[in-house]
This record gives structure tokens, C-alpha cells and sequence, in this order.
């Protein structure tokens, strides 16, 4: 199971042409430097910062450079306190094997021109060496981006924090175990994933299972496991009258026997179907699923039906960013509103549920065999994100995402997640053009608007993305 640490390498540097000439510039930058690596600190608790110091020319930084590569960083941060060849940072960016963000925080906001001389402005001059940066990133094949600002910028750090996030997220995808259990739901053509692809894409490691491997640790669950689970659910939904007693304990076994599987496994996402038979076990362990899936999915490790791996992987990328992310897709549309209804049966991710979640009990699944307890939910209302990830006919992913916000609206009352989405248009409008883009049949609901996020991650990866805005 992967780790949620992001290791980001931290490097300042300038020109050492400068320090016998100036030699009050050079304390001047690195508390401006030590600053910059605290406040990088402070991102989050998920955040290592590897920082190797202050380099002065191309020797000192092909020495840094080593270092960076052998700490395995997942973000490599250069910050220009003023200028710096492209020879000091080049060799960095080349042998880490992380993408590089370069960052160019004056002091302050603004010099104080009547008192500075030469070496006092000379610290201000990090926006100096970018575009040299910029030509020859680019001219060696690098992908070149960067963040200018002050110090003390917060909007500077909104955005450095933003592609810190990403390569979190980026690091995850990367170390990532990824259950396939069952087959395909027949006849979606659009849900079927070449494994390898996920590889290429992505990198970690796809885990294809059996629903065997689930049977035999449900089999194992014991009778005060089972009732513990229960209890479990008692307290995290309410239960309607419709919950029968036998199908809700037998969903607690199939839940504790999820838990075992993720754990033995080492999960970090499941993506699961089976249609079954004539209730023989695999169909009642498929039946059985929802409960525990939901509750997997809400503690981070996402969890969505019908075989849809990409969506269980569009769902662990909004839940690293913090954004939940439930199993959703197209239900209706009400003209009448302007909303657009979308949602699931199965699993959904309580942790941004609106109001306390249902669990519903369901004599028949539609398009599924089977019965027993399903949930019943609408996301947060507020900001929201629809994000999913694309296959293209050459096998390369891309994300696609629209913001819009869920609203309040009537409910349907049958098991389903369902949200009420307006996102500022009119609905068959909307639907037309996030068909069109190729997504699949489902994808990830979060909360938040997170398009800026999203950009992010797919800069560091080098995806396609594309943003619905009708």
C-alpha cells in the first residue's frame, strides 16, 4: 500500500561571481533560502523536505544534482534568489528523475529604490535567469514551469502548494497496488482497460483477483467480526425499514472480508463485478458488496463496481487531492432546474455525503443480479468537481474534469447515490459536450473545484486534459 509522503528536493542557488563582490548579498539569501524551505515545511504534514543546501556554480550543483537523485524525490524545487546560470540547474533536473518546479520569490514586494545599491537589488533578481532557464530547459527536453512571486506570497504559495499536491498525487499513482477482481459487465466496451496501459500511464501495479480470494477470507469471518461491522454501520448510516437483518449481517461479512483482502494485498483501489448465478455464492459475495466498498472507499482506499478500473483510479486521484470522489454517473437531467442528476448504485464515498448516508435494502439490483443493502446519498453541497479519466484510441490517458455545484432538489428514494449538479448551463448542453470529450460511462464526483489541481497532475505526467465549460 503506498505511502501518502510526497519527498520534495529542495535546491536555492545564485551566481558566486557575486559574494567577494557584495558580501552582504549572500547571509541575505539563504535566510531568504531557509525561509523558503520552512514555508515549504508547512505545506502539510504529508510533506518531506529533502533540502541540500545553497550551490554557487555548475560544480556545486552537479554535486546537489547527486544527491537529489539518490533521495528519490518526487518533486524537485530550484529556487532562483538571483541570478544563475542554466548550467547550475540543468544537470539537476536532468539526473533526479523528478519534474522540476522553479520558484522566484523576491524578498519583498517591491524594492526600496531610492536607498538600494548594486548588491541590494541584486537579491530581487531572481526573475533574471527564468527565461534563460525557460530556453534551455526546453532546448534539452525538460519540461520547464515555475512560480514568481515574494516570499511572504501567498498566492505564490497557493500555487507552489498546488503542484506539491500533484506530485503527491503522481508519487501515489506511481507506488500504487490496484485490485481487478472478477470480469467485465458485459457488452461495456467503453469500461474495458488494457492492464498494461495503466503501467505506461501511471506506473504501479495492477493485482488481478479472483472473487475466490474474496470467498475464502469471508469464510473466515467470525461471528463477533461480523457483529462488530454491524455495529459499524448502525452507527456511521441510518438504516430504513426496508434493512433485512440477514442480507445487512451478511454484507458485515463480506465488508471485514473486503478489509482482509485490501490488507493482505496491500490495495490501495478496487475495482470489482460479478454477474453470478442463480444465487451461488459469487453472486451473493457481489451482491454483498456495497457496504463494504463504501466503507474502504471513505477511508481512502476507493472502491467502484462494474469493473471500472480507470474510475477506481479517477476516484484515488480526487481523494489525494481532498476531494472524496464517489463512483457517479449520468441519471437524469431536469430541464426544469437546470441540473444535471447524476450518482450510482454501489458504492459512494461517505465521507462527503450531504447528511447522514441511508442504507437502503433492495429486494433487486437493476442490471444486476442479486439483493440486499444498498447506499443512498447526495454529495456536499457546494463546490464540485466531476473528474474522469479517458482512454484514447493509442492507448495514451487523459483526465477530463467540469466544475459545478451541487443543489438542493427532490431525490429519487431507491439505493442510489444521487447529486443534483447545476453547472451554470443548460443541462442537455452540458451532457452533449462532456460525451463528446470521450469519457466512459462513469467517472469521479468531489468536492471542491479542483480543474487547477488537476492541470497540475496532468502537466507532471504528461496527460492530455481537457475541461467541459459549455
Amino acid at each position: 500500500m503506498a505511502t501518502n509522503t510526497v519527498r520534495v528536493g529542495l535546491v536555492a542557488g545564485g551566481l558566486g561571481a557575486y559574494w567577494p563582490q557584495f558580501p552582504d548579498l549572500l547571509p541575505q539569501l539563504k535566510r531568504s533560502a531557509a525561509r523558503v524551505s520552512e514555508r515549504m515545511r508547512d505545506l502539510g504534514a504529508e510533506v518531506e523536505v529533502v533540502d541540500v543546501g545553497f550551490i554557487s556554480d555548475a560544480e556545486e550543483g552537479a554535486a546537489a544534482a547527486e544527491k537529489l537523485r539518490v533521495a528519490g524525490c518526487d518533486l524537485i524545487v530550484g529556487f532562483l534568489t538571483t541570478y544563475m546560470t542554466a548550467t547550475m540547474l540543468v544537470p539537476i533536473a536532468q539526473r533526479s528523475g523528478a519534474p522540476v518546479l522553479l520558484i522566484n520569490l523576491q524578498p519583498t514586494e517591491s524594492m526600496d529604490h531610492a536607498t538600494f545599491d548594486t548588491g541590494q537589488w541584486l537579491a530581487y533578481c531572481g526573475a533574471c535567469p527564468l527565461p534563460e532557464m525557460a530556453n534551455a530547459f526546453q532546448r534539452c527536453g525538460i519540461p520547464f514551469r515555475s512560480v514568481s512571486g515574494y516570499v511572504e506570497d501567498e498566492r505564490a504559495w497557493a500555487k507552489i502548494g498546488r503542484w506539491v499536491r500533484a506530485a503527491g498525487v503522481r508519487a501515489a499513482l506511481r507506488r500504487g497496488r490496484h485490485g481487478l477482481m472478477g470480469h467485465l459487465y458485459p457488452g461495456m466496451l467503453d469500461v474495458s482497460t488494457d492492464l498494461t496501459l495503466v503501467s505506461a500511464n501511471f506506473g504501479g501495479h495492477v493485482e488481478v483477483l479472483e472473487f475466490d480470494d474474496l470467498r475464502v477470507r469471508v469464510e473466515k469471518v467470525t461471528d463477533t467480526e461480523a457483529k462488530a461491522k454491524v455495529d459499524e454501520a448502525r452507527d456511521i448510516f441510518e438504516l430504513a425499514d426496508s434493512v433485512n437483518e440477514d442480507d445487512l449481517g451478511w454484507a458485515a461479512r463480506v465488508s471485514v472480508g473486503l478489509d482482509r483482502l485490501v490488507e493482505d494485498f496491500g490495495l490501495d483501489s478496487l475495482a470489482y463485478y460479478h454477474r453470478g448465478l442463480d444465487g451461488e455464492i459469487h453472486e451473493r459475495l457481489g451482491a454483498g458488496m456495497i457496504l463494504g466498498a463504501s466503507l474502504l472507499t471513505a477511508r481512502g482506499i476507493p472502491a467502484a463496481g462494474e469493473y471500472e478500473l480507470r474510475t477506481s483510479l479517477a476516484m484515488l486521484i480526487a481523494d489525494r487531492l481532498g476531494a472524496g470522489g464517489s463512483f457517479t454517473e449520468l441519471q437524469a437531467l431536469d430541464f426544469h432546474r437546470g441540473h444535471v442528476e447524476m450518482g450510482h448504485d454501489g458504492p459512494a464515498h461517505l465521507a462527503i455525503s450531504a447528511r447522514k448516508p441511508l442504507l437502503r435494502g433492495l429486494g433487486v439490483y437493476h442490471g444486476k443480479r442479486g439483493y440486499g443493502v444498498s447506499v443512498e446519498f447526495d454529495v456536499k453541497h457546494g463546490p464540485v468537481t466531476a473528474f474522469g479519466i479517458i482512454q484514447r484510441r493509442d492507448g495514451r490517458f487523459g483526465f477530463v474534469a467540469s466544475e459545478g455545484e451541487t443543489v438542493d432538489g427532490p431525490l429519487l428514494q431507491i439505493g442510489n447515490t444521487t447529486s443534483r449538479v447545476d453547472f451554470g448551463c443548460d443541462p442537455g448542453e452540458w451532457v452533449d459536450e462532456w460525451s463528446a470529450t470521450g469519457i466512459s460511462h462513469h467517472w469521479a464526483l468531489g468536492t471542491g473545484h479542483r480543474v487547477a489541481d488537476l492541470k497540475a497532475l496532468a502537466d507532471l505526467m504528461d496527460l492530455e486534459f481537457t475541461e467541459v465549460r459549455p
